[in-house]
């Protein structure tokens, strides 16, 4: 491998040791403590806090914002398809034909997306009343990274510019809102485990 391959393994050993770390933690913490009567069964939410909860028609801030939560569907559909790449890249792994064209297209409707939803949180007031700088920074870096994507499996001269740009991308992941890639799953079963508590969820 490259030197900048070893830097992104370096990089990315770092950022998983760090996410075992943070779930480690939460695994000590155990389940969370309601003192209350249970009226119902957390372990019958759990399913719904992971699928149908999210569904639009469940979310308010999903169905009064159908763009926003589809552009956001699109978003991270890229991710996980630039995170698969980025591994196939690491093994120096080769692309050709139509996969890469198709690759590509899918990266740049998700890296438009992610750009959409940053203008947006700069230009609405509500939306940049609540947000800080780690929010524009995240998406910033993740937006990149799916445009570096389609840059590195059309012209392999880009590979080092990429890598080192993943370094950044991993070794921000655990100090940054981007370790949400860990603490989305731990909310959701806190949401499930409250609400299952107390006979909510699932919907009768």
């Amino acid at each position: 491998m490259e030197w900048y391959q070893w830097l992104a393994f370096a990089s990315l050993i770092i950022c998983v040791g760090s996410l075992l770390f943070h779930f480690f933690r939460l695994i000590r913490l155990g389940n969370p403590k309601d003192f209350s009567t249970p009226l119902g069964s957390p372990k019958s939410a759990m399913g719904y806090a992971y699928t149908g909860s999210m569904s639009p028609t469940k979310k308010e801030s999903a169905f009064l914002h159908l763009p926003t939560y589809t552009a956001g569907i699109f978003y991270h559909l890229g991710t996980f398809l630039s995170i698969f790449l980025f591994f196939m890249l690491l093994l120096s792994f080769k692309f050709e034909g139509w996969i890469i064209w198709a690759f590509s297209f899918c990266l740049m409707i998700s890296g438009i997306s992610g750009f959409g939803i940053l203008i947006k949180r700069i230009v609405k007031p509500q939306m940049r009343s609540l947000s800080n700088n780690d929010d524009y920074f995240s998406n910033l870096l993740v937006t990149i990274f799916h445009f570096l994507t389609i840059s590195v499996i059309l012209n392999s001269a880009m590979l080092p510019v990429y890598f080192v740009s993943a370094s950044l991308l991993l070794l921000y992941i655990p100090v940054g809102k981007l370790k949400h890639t860990l603490y989305f799953f731990a909310a959701r079963y806190q949401l499930g485990f409250f609400y299952g508590w107390r006979g909510v969820w699932p919907p009768k």
